[in-house]
């Protein structure tokens, strides 16, 4: 099995398109070398810092950020576990936040989320006189307002 892969094999691999790759490669998240045909060549653990790459997206991270991450990998070396290990040890509280704000995203599917329309049954009692315009713009229960206490009662 060689150390090298091609842009296509690592496409194939990571289920990343290769014009992707690309990109990443001009942001400086992935780095490849030039084989004597000029063409891209990646060495095998590539493929762990795209997964990374892929993931940290999902969580919600921009590509700054990733960058920011895998900055803190070393550059002589393949990342070790315990490389990995210590980079992942933040995400822990970023993905509970993204979990709470699903939640209250499921919830708020079918109740009043204080955006000020007052369409459903349950907006009279959740926000009457659309008292959630007073904490801002935008459907402010559904990004973690609180309902004022009274009507918590």
């Amino acid at each position: 099995m060689s150390e090298l892969l091609t842009i296509g094999e690592v496409s194939r691999r990571s289920g990343v398109a290769s014009s992707a790759l690309r990109f990443y490669e001009e942001r400086g998240l992935v780095e490849s070398e030039r084989a004597g045909s000029g063409h891209r060549r990646y060495r095998r653990h590539v493929l762990r810092r795209i997964a990374f790459i892929v993931f940290a997206q999902h969580v919600g991270l921009t590509l700054d950020e990733i960058g920011e991450e895998l900055e803190k990998l070393p550059d002589n070396r393949a990342p070790s576990r315990r490389d990995w290990a210590r980079l992942s040890a933040g995400w822990s509280a970023q993905i509970d936040e993204r979990i709470a704000e699903l939640e209250r995203l499921k919830a708020g599917l079918t109740e009043c989320i204080g955006c000020g329309c007052l369409s459903l049954d349950r907006c009279r009692l959740a926000n009457p006189g659309d008292r959630a315009a007073t904490l801002g713009a935008g459907p402010r229960y559904w990004i973690g307002d609180p309902r004022p206490q009274e009507l918590l009662e």
